[in-house]
């Protein structure tokens, strides 16, 4: 018999803009970094698109989202939108 384990889910959680709303379901989150270059040590902005679930289309563009990370939902879409 297979012992029964509780396995630990890491969900991701990022905050970004909606950059765009003209999918169904769907939009487009820009996520800003702000690192230090590993060899010159200055620190940028670096800016990542995400594709997140928008369910009914809630948010709309230029909204400030919470997102976090989850199944697959399609080729380009794993995260969901928590909050706006």
């Amino acid at each position: 018999m297979h012992n029964m384990e509780t396995k630990t889910v890491h969900k991701k959680t990022l905050r970004g803009v909606v950059v765009s709303d003209k999918m169904q379901d769907t939009a487009v989150v820009s996520v800003q970094r702000y690192v230090k270059h590993p060899k010159y040590k200055k620190y940028i902005k670096l800016n990542k698109k995400y594709h997140v679930h928008n369910p009914g289309n809630k948010a709309k563009m230029g909204e400030k989202v919470t997102i976090r990370s989850t199944r697959p939902l399609s080729k380009t879409k794993s995260f969901e939108i928590v909050s706006e």
